[in-house]
């Protein structure tokens, strides 16, 4: 799914939504991409080869057809008087899919805003990309085809109505919120398209153990190499061929990293913070989510207007110092970050700020608000902050759930989450978890690189049902991210 290579993921989403006619397609095969879990709309008159399509490139358990649920609660799939009972049926059916996580293929006209944004309303509500395939073909090639049906026309008149409505919607399916537009003008772009399954960027399921999850790093350069030393990690600086300074990260066992984010901003040597990192992520050697500080830098990297301050000026004076090439190279790997990952067969979760059960392995705006700044009650506090839910509290997922954001004395385990930004810019102690081993490992700081805004929370603080969050995460992105 695309990750915006732009200021924030829902305008990546919507840059990623794309129209693909007919002057760009390859004669080798139109290449549709449909990720792994999303709601795909095919879109077109009855005769334009929806349901051929379906057939050859979906499971059958995958395809809501209208004319199936038609027949199955009249025994006629021809009957239009069925047709909103059936609808109900299949808007069911859709939603509980998408609930359990399943790829949903509809195979209806959908050719009215009306009948796709119910339909749409769904893929929102669960958190999942939606996808339009659009069979725009001519007309006289529909009525053709159902002239050949055994014994179920649609008929001229119903066909040309649903024509109609199409081209009438040509402006519409654009602006919706599809991730993905493919437009089919030709019975050979149906015939040669190609569809290619691509698991969400947040789905890691294949990355096994053994993996050690590191918190919040902030620019604390020679904590995070005492760190790697002490999980048995060797660290080489290398100079790549384009002259630049590199590192080189391996283990003797073949253990592999995740950072869980925020690894700029207050400590002093974010710039070769970001160079270990996103070596060892291009060596396939490591996975990093975005912090929220990163997405911060990501921002200002783009452009766009950013609020220069709780360290984020150290940040930008030690960049000043590094190449225009460097910068870029950070921006693109920023704009590379998923939100969360699920890894392990979907047994470990990592997001910076942790997440709920209900948002594992999703795609959208709300799954990476709460990825990069925790879940809030929509409240302010007496200083005007947002007040934070800790949602450890009440979680009974499955999956295990490692994040940091919030900085604290000591990593305790609530239910089956662990916080493991232990605040080493402020003073304390780099953390990791040894993954399954399911131990803790940690390093002091070598100093105080940054005043801590606020106590870093106890034990005790954890066991709270809200968290008041720390002065300096009251940024205006925070606020408008969570709509405030």
């Amino acid at each position: 799914m695309s990750l915006e290579a732009q200021p924030s993921v829902e305008r990546q989403q919507q840059r990623a939504g794309r129209e693909q006619g007919p002057d760009k397609r390859k004669r080798s095969g139109r290449r549709i991409v449909v990720p792994g879990l999303a709601l795909v709309l095919l879109i077109g008159p009855s005769g334009s080869g929806k349901s051929t399509f379906a057939r050859r490139h979906f499971k059958l358990t995958e395809v809501l057809s209208s004319d199936f649920f038609r027949a199955l609660v009249s025994d006629d799939e021809a009957d239009q008087t069925a047709s909103r009972d059936a609808f109900e049926v299949l808007y069911l059916v859709a939603e509980k899919r998408l609930r359990r996580g399943r790829l949903t293929v509809v195979d209806a006209t959908n050719t009215t805003a009306e009948a796709r944004s119910r339909l749409l309303e769904l893929a929102q509500r669960y958190h999942v990309p939606a996808v339009a395939i659009v069979f725009d073909l001519p007309p006289e090639i529909c009525l053709q085809r159902d002239a050949q049906r055994p014994g179920r026309r649609v008929g001229q008149d119903v066909i040309a109505r649903q024509f109609g409505q199409l081209q009438t919607n040509r402006q519409r399916i654009r602006e919706e919120p599809f991730v993905y537009r493919y437009w089919l003008r030709s019975p050979e772009d149906i015939d040669e398209a190609i569809v290619e399954r691509r698991p969400l960027r947040c789905d890691k399921r294949l990355w096994r153990g053994p993996l050690d999850i590191v918190g919040d790093v902030h620019g604390c350069f020679a904590e995070l190499c005492d760190l790697l030393g002490s999980l048995g990690y060797r660290v080489e600086r290398v100079e790549k061929t384009t002259g630049e300074p590199g590192f080189r990260v391996s283990h003797p066992e073949g253990r592999r990293l995740v950072f869980i984010g925020d690894l700029v901003d207050r400590g002093p040597d974010t710039p070769s913070v970001l160079r270990l990192v996103m070596d060892a992520v291009g060596r396939g050697r490591a996975l990093c989510a975005l912090g929220n500080h990163d997405r911060k830098l990501m921002r200002y990297l783009e452009g766009q207007e950013v609020k220069i301050a709780h360290g984020f000026e150290r940040t930008l004076e030690q960049l000043a110092g590094e190449p225009e090439a460097f910068r870029r190279r950070v921006l693109r790997f920023l704009q590379r970050l998923s939100s969360h990952y699920v890894l392990d067969g979907g047994r470990l979760v990592v997001a910076h700020a942790g997440l709920p059960e209900e948002y594992h392995g999703r795609c959208s705006p709300t799954v990476r608000r709460v990825a990069l700044f925790g879940v809030t009650t929509g409240q302010r506090d007496e200083r005007g902050l947002p007040v934070r839910v800790n949602w450890a509290l009440s979680y009974r997922g499955r999956a295990l759930v490692v994040y940091g954001h919030t900085p604290v004395q000591e990593a305790i385990w609530i239910n089956r989450t662990i916080n493991i930004d232990t605040g080493c810019v402020f003073g304390n102690k780099l953390t990791a978890l040894r993954y399954p081993e399911l131990e803790l490992v940690a390093v002091p700081a070598r100093e105080v690189y940054y005043p801590a805004p606020r106590s870093l929370l106890t034990p005790e603080d954890l066991q709270r049902p809200l968290l008041v969050p720390a002065a300096d995460e009251m940024l205006p992105e925070e606020v408008a991210a969570n709509g405030q």
